[in-house]
């Protein structure tokens, strides 16, 4: 019978459409009053199913199933997460090209941004929170050394190991390319931190130092970036722009600081008006979303470029609001559990966006190892020698280096502005997809490894939250 019989309509109470059994390919076989047919997917989802909540709901439960497996094996969740985003992404299900059941495609993940956004916005606003003053008074030198010293130590090593690359092979890899993945490499990415952290209860003095210092990589990979950029464009098209090199970044930071502080006192002057922790948990999350977007601003004034990271804007709303507001320990730990399925989804996504293709270039491959190993150096040895020098404990000196590994959105936002390299731009772009794959899937798991060599996760005999509600009844 021909397709068009099996409209909506056709899905009813009634139980008069049996589906028989699904079949490898797009397609699945129904029995339709008796009559067996075979009915395209896309087809039959289009019609009675909307297809984003469709995507959605099947990208939370395949990681959160995927989670499952991941913890016999004690493997973090967030590597979980991730992995099930390539299975559903556009390189395995979503290949079939089964709209709804998948990921189609690369610019069909792209109409999942939003969800990206807000998602780092709350990460953001949870890594504020670290920030509170009684603690930056023991730890927040400690913090700004090594913060400052890891990043620019990853980023001389990388551009001292791709410039030995460019002297063998000068054809492959030019000067501009390797300064800007040398300005890359200092970024780490904070939503895969923050999720192991989260999920294993890590506290000690490893955690109390790499949350604030990894807040802290995206002002210093700005200003870095900005600037060896700037150079990079100079040898490329013999053009010297003081403005993008130096104006514009400064501007960038101090404007989304700025901004965010105000949002942190207008968001604590708010709550004072509602007595119910159910309307202040709203507010919170409207005042997170209203930042996020007013953080997505971009426009000029003549030659100066304003723009704000919303990392930095929501960092700095939790920041101060957890500073100047009472309330705020409950309230961060009431949004915390709000976002919980928004990070899930997050990472599923994230998962779905990485570029398997870039396998497929074996030089990208080469160079990629080059950077990846010379980077991980950087931060390892960069973070331990200047925890040695800022005395921290000895755990931390060891284990400090091997956290700050994951990449992730900001590398991948430079390597979308180094587009403007032209041809070389390209080359850039691939290899920190090579880079942020690479990292993405180990990096949560070494952060893991870390945090319980260090004593900050505890493995044995950690009791459960029914356990110790039992416990506490008992008390």
């Amino acid at each position: 019978p021909p397709l068009a019989i099996y409209s909506s309509t056709v899905v009813t109470p009634l139980l008069i459409l049996e589906i028989v059994f699904p079949i490898f390919s797009s397609h699945i076989v129904i029995k339709f009053f008796g009559v067996f047919s075979l009915v395209k997917l896309s087809t039959l989802f289009s019609a009675s199913i909307p297809l984003a909540l469709l995507s959605i709901s099947i990208s939370l439960l395949a990681g959160l199933l995927l989670s499952r497996l991941a913890k016999r094996v004690q493997l973090p969740a967030v590597t979980a997460y991730l992995v099930a985003g390539i299975l559903i992404g556009p390189y395995l299900l979503g290949a079939f090209g089964i709209n709804g059941l998948g990921f189609t495609s690369h610019e069909n993940i792209k109409t999942y941004g939003l969800i990206s956004d807000v998602a780092l916005g709350f990460i953001a606003f949870s890594i504020g929170n670290e920030f509170r003053l009684d603690e930056l008074k023991k730890t927040g030198k400690q913090a700004l050394v090594i913060g400052v010293f890891q990043a620019l130590a990853a980023t001389i090593l990388v551009d001292i190991a791709l410039f030995l690359v460019h002297i063998m092979m000068p054809d492959v890899l030019s000067v501009s390319q390797l300064i800007t993945l040398g300005a890359i490499a200092t970024a780490t990415a904070p939503a895969a931190t923050l999720m192991v952290v989260r999920q294993y209860k890590a506290h000690g003095p490893l955690t109390k130092l790499l949350l604030p210092i990894v807040a802290l990589d995206d002002a210093v990979g700005l200003v870095v970036f900005a600037v060896s950029f700037g150079i990079a464009k100079t040898l490329s098209n013999g053009a010297v722009d003081i403005i993008s090199i130096l104006v514009n970044p400064i501007i960038e930071i101090v404007l989304s600081l700025l901004l965010g502080a105000i949002m942190g006192v207008v968001l604590t002057y708010l709550e004072k008006f509602f007595n119910s922790n159910t309307n202040r948990l709203n507010l919170t999350i409207g005042i997170v979303f209203l930042t996020a977007s007013l953080s997505m601003l971009d426009f000029h004034i003549g030659p100066v470029h304003i723009s704000f990271s919303s990392l930095l804007v929501c960092m700095m709303l939790g920041t101060v609001f957890c500073n100047i507001c009472p309330l705020s320990h409950d309230l961060m730990a009431a949004s915390d559990k709000w976002t919980s399925p928004l990070f899930a989804l997050f990472f599923v996504i994230s998962g779905a966006e990485l570029e398997l293709s870039v396998f497929a270039d074996i030089m990208v491959v080469l160079i990629g190892a080059v950077y990846i190993i010379s980077r991980s150096l950087g931060k390892y040895f960069g973070a331990g020698i200047s925890a040695r020098l800022s005395k921290c404990n000895p755990n931390v000196v060891k284990y400090l280096g091997i956290t700050l590994l994951p990449q992730a959105g900001v590398a991948l936002g430079m390597a979308i502005k180094a587009i403007e390299l032209g041809p070389e731009g390209a080359i850039v772009r691939n290899i920190t997809l090579f880079a942020v794959l690479v990292y993405e899937i180990i990096g949560p798991l070494l952060t893991k490894v870390a945090l319980t060599k260090a004593g900050d996760i505890y493995e044995e005999g950690r009791q459960s939250a029914r356990e110790l509600h039992l416990a506490s009844k008992k008390i």
